[in-house]
Formats: C-alpha cells, structure tokens, sequence
C-alpha cells in the first residue's frame, strides 16, 4: 500500500460519502414526518450520488428510502435473512443474504462509510446502539448521526422508567 497513505484523507474531502448505512424501521410509523424523512434523505443520496445499505426491506421506512435511491439510479445493498421475507418484503436493489442478525449487521458496517438512524421500533435502536458501541470500542471509526426526531417509538413502549427500575432493584420486571 506504499504511496496510499494520502489517498484516504483526499477521498473524504472530494466526496466524503460514497455508501451510507440507513437504519429505520420496517413501518411507516405513526406520524407523516417518518415518511417525509425517509423520502428526503433518499432524495439527498441521489443527489450528491451515494449508495445506500439497509436493511433489506421492502415496506415501510426500509422501502420508502431504498425504492427512492434505487429509482433514483444509485446503488442499493440490503443484507437480510432468508427467512424475514414475509415480515419485510422482496429486497430492492442488491440482496446479500447472512446466517443471523449479527452477520447482517457486521456486513451492514463493512460496507458503509457512515451510518444514519430514522425512525423506528427496538431493532433501529439496537443496531444504532451497537455502531455506536463499535464506535467507542474502535472497531470502527465512521460517524453515526441520529437526527433528532419528534418521537421515534412511544415512550410506553421503550419502557425506559420500568427497566432502570428493574435494573436497581434486582427484581423482574412486572406487567
């Protein structure tokens, strides 16, 4: 790799992006703005040329923002198990299919130069949490942007409160 040193750091100020991950959810999501959202970032991709890799989906946010970059002549990367077909849809674009969900995420990551969460239920915040995660422990070194939102899932169903109370009592939690 002698002489490639440079190369790097020149690639990130041309066109600092050529693959974003996007994280988002499988719905639509109660509020217009989700969709609004998913639709105007995949309008964005297509503008500055940047491929996308998702989830594989094709309904909900997932389809929104890949049907959008794809129609839009970019590249599309959807690694997904074999057997979520019925619960998310044909793939857009090109299919990579993994044994388990950590295979989908770590292939997620290697292919992306950054990553991006929209809206979404446990799965969208468990796969930002865990980039962030690698993040922190070096795995990678990409940025993760989380735009701030309205209200990604309602707050019941985060069960936030509950949980830290369980986690200080020691007790299980209760329905």
């Amino acid at each position: 790799m002698d002489g490639e040193e440079g190369t790097s750091t020149t690639n990130e100020k041309k066109g600092r992006f050529k693959r974003i991950c996007v994280f988002c959810g499988s719905r639509a999501g109660y509020k217009s703005t989700f969709s609004d959202a998913a639709l105007d970032l995949g309008k964005l991709l297509v503008e500055r040329k940047i491929d996308l890799v998702y989830g594989g989906g094709s309904v909900g946010l997932m389809g929104l923002i890949s049907q959008t970059v794809f129609n839009g002549g970019c590249h599309v990367l959807g690694p997904r198990l074999n057997y979520n077909l019925q619960i998310s849809g044909e793939t857009i674009g090109e299919v990579m299919t993994v044994a388990d969900m950590h295979q989908r995420k770590s292939e997620m990551a290697k292919h992306a130069d950054a990553f991006i969460a929209l809206p979404g239920g446990y799965g969208t915040m468990e796969e930002l949490l865990e980039m962030i995660t690698w993040s922190q422990l070096g795995i990678h070194e990409k940025p993760v942007y989380a735009p701030v939102h309205d209200r990604v899932a309602p707050r019941q169903s985060w069960e936030v409160d509950q949980l830290l109370e369980s986690t200080k009592s020691g007790e299980p939690l209760r329905s």
